[in-house]
């Protein structure tokens, strides 16, 4: 099998919990080392490989696949940068600062004949993958409504700067934001109109930290949601059909297990607990049934797996470029909504 050696830009949470486990256990993916700027870490948990000092060492390296999992107001730079230097490149959300730097990287790697894709891990959620298998099996009937919530209880600020600073990057629309609005484009395509209410709720926060969004369809109504001062949990997903509902609470376990160390695996990985199942009450030939749906197992393996064949096989990304040039194109109508009290059309 070809190995695509590949490199991370930075070793932080993101290098450490949601990249480099998958890179390891992927027969097809090399792990050549990361950028590191000050703390040198990788090489605790891989010893085997490389901490490059600077991005020009690194992209020097015999290097075929770059993730892009810096700060997001550095993403459009040292995408830019990979992707001129004809590298492949994952590039974690939010994509880019604006629709313009976005639609850039994707025309870049269109010319350059390279991989570009969108990190969106969160389509690969347990409680997500169960969502779509049930609105692609159509029990729901003619779709009326849907809410996808990306909820937390967290008043305290982050202790990274980058995240609470005023800065083009910063805020939950740009940070939750992206992974409830691709995944409502993911299940029901494009939005006619955005309508954005984004909001600052923490004492002494400089970024916004509430967003409620309506997209708006030719004959549905979508709206997403996030927020840090939900102590007792909504459904993450509610969908109303004219047949009947499906709620569902947000039970992916991935990130927690990642967190504590633990290593991915392609049996039991990403199983959710059973007492976090969704509830369908709709009607079925002809009888109305209220249940319990069994949860499909979660993986972000699919990712990584999505990639490698997008590189070796000439597929499409598993999150394409102009996936993440829709989702920036959303949050800036959203700002623009937001800013102007009014709907924008996309």
């Amino acid at each position: 099998m070809q190995k695509i050696k590949t490199a991370l830009l930075s070793y932080g949470m993101s290098g450490k919990v949601f990249h480099a486990p998958f890179l390891d256990i992927h027969p097809g993916f090399e792990l050549l080392g990361s950028w590191e700027r000050s703390k040198k870490l990788i090489q605790e948990d891989y010893p085997y490989v490389k901490s490059y000092p600077s991005i020009d060492d690194l992209l020097a390296d015999d290097v075929d696949l770059v993730i892009v999992n810096t700060p997001v107001g550095t993403h459009y730079e040292y995408a830019k940068k990979v992707l001129l230097a004809g590298k492949h490149a994952v590039v974690e959300k939010a994509f880019t600062t604006t629709l313009a730097e976005a639609q850039e990287l994707a025309k870049i790697a269109e010319e350059k004949g390279v991989k570009l894709a969108v990190f969106q891990n969160r389509r690969w959620d347990s409680d997500f993958k169960t969502v779509q298998k049930i609105i692609d099996e159509g029990v729901l009937g003619d779709l009326v409504e849907a809410e996808i919530h990306f909820d937390r209880y967290n008043p305290l600020l982050s202790p990274k700067a980058h995240k609470e600073t005023a800065n083009d990057g910063a805020g939950v629309l740009k940070d939750l934001g992206p992974h409830i609005i691709d995944q409502a484009v993911c299940l029901f395509g494009s939005p006619k109109s955005v309508f954005g209410d984004i909001r600052i709720t923490r004492e002494n926060s400089l970024v916004d930290d509430w967003i409620d969004l309506l997209l708006i369809y030719e004959d549905f109504r979508v709206r997403l949601k996030a927020g840090f001062f939900v102590r007792e949990a909504n459904p993450a997903y509610t969908i109303h059909g004219k047949k009947g509902s499906f709620l569902k609470p947000r039970g992916d376990v991935q990130e927690d297990e990642l967190k504590l160390g633990n290593k991915p695996n392609l049996e039991t990985w990403g199983t959710e607990s059973e007492d976090l199942k969704g509830i369908l009450h709709t009607e079925i030939d002809g009888k109305v049934v209220r249940e319990k749906v069994p949860t499909l197992q979660g993986n972000y393996f699919s990712f990584f797996d999505g990639v490698f064949n997008s590189i070796t096989n000439n597929a499409a990304e598993p999150v394409t470029a102009q996936d993440g040039v829709k989702v920036m194109q959303i949050i800036e109508a959203a700002i623009a909504s937001n800013a102007q009290r009014t709907v924008i059309n996309l």
